[in-house]
């Protein structure tokens, strides 16, 4: 994974730079390296892709959209209307895409992380070198594992002209230019660097903007959305210039042009949620009159089979007619080989930054199935490098200004249920839940058993705490450790888990379950407790015992929930001391706590400055930008949270 030597904002801010000259200077100004080719045995193929972006393009009837050559590539290709990511954040998504297995079988569900992955699993581009390939990548990679050898050049400058004369490639250009860090700051910075390359007629007003019934309505809010069309209207642009490019080689009649994006719209209620919002993309791909026998549809039309993420690597394997390894958890939906269309779509939602999250779902072609398994936690939680940004601060000033409807109100709650259905078809925003409905009680248990199924197959690793997974994969990976019966009991551990949210009548069992033998299922037993609230009083001794247990993830669960149960003076020196470990995960999930406590953390304040300062370089930047800057950024808003109580009168 890249290392950033700033602030992920700091990234997001620069990165945007490089985009507009790819756009507008750069993909011009090379010559050709590579001569026109009129036969080669394999295709190339042409992966272009952008970041944070929905389906908001002309040709998939968005009015506002203002995306010619997209229009025009879909028109000469198919465009899929159900194609859908595994993750609402980039890094899972990523890791998914390029090795065809699910983040949460690899580990690799965590953003960011870095995880070890098995000798047996590569990524796709690795079996395509193999095949004779030139694969390029410009440039982001972040899978959540370092990768070594994976492309043949991964940096600024990759480019098919840099291959062998006449050597196939994999090329893909992946732009930033929708990323959600290119929608913030002053209007200044934003015409400098993208409405000043656009023309008058290319700019979108905000006053015809047609908001999602869960925004508010405001000034502010259509100027961000303004915004984003405009940046979509930009990459669009790029997507031209690289296929001009192509033409221009002489490559278009021998390569098959993918172009999607890594998820939905960076801002909230898309980015980072499971609903529909934050996981549906746009899907492109365009065959070469010699390959169109391959394609299921002519070109110019639609087609609405489901398709995810984990079917892209299979599906490049299948279109160089190369053989998918038998681990690969997806399906190719193109090419000879190509299987019959999938049934259900499955998505999850897991740490992000220093929030936990642990949600999983799974839709057909009309329902939508979320079982949250931390119901007691907001959708949207504090998060640093989230509440920087200027829709953030203007979505939470209209909450504290009750400007809100009751269907806006719902992503701000304090806590979420349990599980969530909806009908995508007759609720296409996903506003109004069916839990509970008897017409629906049929659907719900099917979908609800085809989850729990999916997540027992792929040995779901986000039943594990997350240094909980890095402590019984120690010598291995999370990946080999989740096939051992012995360091993973699966069906024990999401029987636990299936418990939160299910209501206080399982208080006695609960407590049997913190005398576990298992600590992941005294885990899940403290976080079931958890969601229960003052509900769980009665349970408060039992929650003491195990402030000693052995597992880290254990003890600081359960002293988060004696002190918000107002009993702080037995748990704050296990939190404080959770600070002091080696691991950072278990640090990482420490700090989050007390967070959440607030000012109840005061009188460990000293330990909460030393530990932050700990995560810092001399020159002030953090030691990584992993779970080190997570770790500063859950215990800065912690000391904020005490020095606010401390100015109370």
């Amino acid at each position: 994974m890249d290392n950033y030597t700033n602030s992920r904002r700091d990234f997001l801010k620069t990165s945007g730079l490089y985009a507009s000259a790819l756009a507008l200077t750069g993909c011009r100004s090379g010559s050709r390296i590579a001569p026109t080719e009129t036969s080669v045995q394999k295709p190339n193929m042409l992966w272009i892709t952008c970041e944070d972006t929905s389906p908001l393009l002309g040709c998939y009837g968005d009015e506002l959209a203002i995306t010619p050559h997209l229009d025009k590539l879909a028109g000469e290709g198919i465009r899929y209307t159900k194609a859908f990511a595994t993750a609402p954040v980039c890094a899972p998504s990523r890791s998914c895409l390029i090795t065809g297995v699910y983040a949460t079988s690899l580990g690799t569900q965590h953003l960011r992380s870095e995880v070890k992955l098995p000798e047996k699993i590569k990524c796709f581009p690795e079996y395509l070198r193999e095949a004779g390939y030139y694969c390029s990548n410009n440039y982001k990679k972040d899978y959540n594992f370092i990768d070594f050898g994976v492309w043949d050049e991964s940096s600024q400058e990759a480019h098919w002209r840099n291959r062998r004369p006449g050597q196939p490639f994999l090329s893909v250009f992946n732009f930033v230019s929708t990323h959600q860090g290119q929608i913030n700051g002053s209007d200044e910075e934003f015409e400098e660097k993208y409405g000043s390359k656009l023309e008058p007629v290319e700019r979108h007003d905000p006053a015809e903007i047609s908001l999602p019934p869960y925004y508010p309505d405001t000034p502010f809010v259509r100027k961000i959305w303004a915004r984003y069309y405009d940046l979509i209207t930009f990459m669009d642009k790029q997507v031209g210039e690289i296929l001009n490019q192509l033409e221009a080689d002489g490559l278009a009649d021998n390569t098959i042009v993918f172009f999607y994006a890594d998820h939905g719209l960076g801002i909230p209620r898309f980015k980072r949620t499971l609903y529909d919002s934050g996981l549906h993309v746009p899907l492109i791909v365009r065959f070469p009159e010699r390959y169109q026998h391959l394609l299921p549809a002519r070109p110019g039309e639609t087609i609405d089979n489901l398709v995810s993420f984990v079917d892209f690597a299979p599906t490049v394997l299948n279109l160089a007619g190369l053989p998918i390894p038998g681990y690969m958890q997806g399906r190719a939906f193109l090419g000879s080989q190509a299987k019959p269309p999938r049934k259900y779509l499955f998505g999850a939602s897991s740490r992000v930054d220093e929030a936990y999250e642990f949600s999983r779902c799974v839709r057909d072609k009309r329902y939508k199935y979320i079982r949250n398994f931390f119901p007691h936690l907001s959708y949207i939680q504090p998060s640093q490098f989230c509440d920087q940004a200027e829709i953030m601060q203007e979505l939470r000033r209209a909450v504290a200004e009750e400007e809100l409807t009751p269907a806006q109100k719902l992503l701000w709650a304090s806590t979420k249920p349990a599980e969530e259905l909806y009908d995508t078809i007759a609720d296409p925003h996903e506003i109004n839940n069916l839990v509970g409905l008897p017409e629906t009680k049929a659907v719900l248990e099917k979908l609800r058993k085809t989850l729990r199924a999916w997540m027992l197959q792929t040995r779901d690793t986000g039943l594990l705490p997350e240094a909980e997974m890095h402590i019984r994969a120690e010598g291995s990976t999370p990946y080999t450790m989740t096939r051992n019966a012995s360091k993973y009991p699966q069906r024990r551990i999401l029987a636990a888990a299936d418990l939160v949210g299910k209501g206080p009548q399982n208080i006695p069992g609960l407590i049997r379950l913190l005398g576990d033998s298992d600590s992941v299922v005294r885990y899940w037993a403290v976080i079931a407790l958890d969601a229960l609230g003052p509900k769980a009083r009665p349970a408060t001794e039992a929650i003491e015992v195990v402030l000693e247990d052995a597992s880290p993830n254990v003890r600081f669960a359960a002293a988060g929930v004696l002190c918000r149960m107002g009993s702080c003076d037995s748990a704050l020196h296990v939190l404080a001391n959770g600070l002091k470990e080696e691991r950072e995960e278990t640090v990482l999930y420490a700090a989050r706590e007390i967070q959440r406590i607030g000012a109840a953390a005061s009188p460990i304040v000293e330990q909460v400055r030393e530990a932050k300062a700990a995560c810092e370089n001399p020159d002030g930047g953090f030691k990584n930008n992993n779970h080190a800057m997570f770790i500063d950024w859950a215990l800065k808003n912690a000391l904020e949270s005490c020095s606010q109580e401390s100015d109370q009168p």
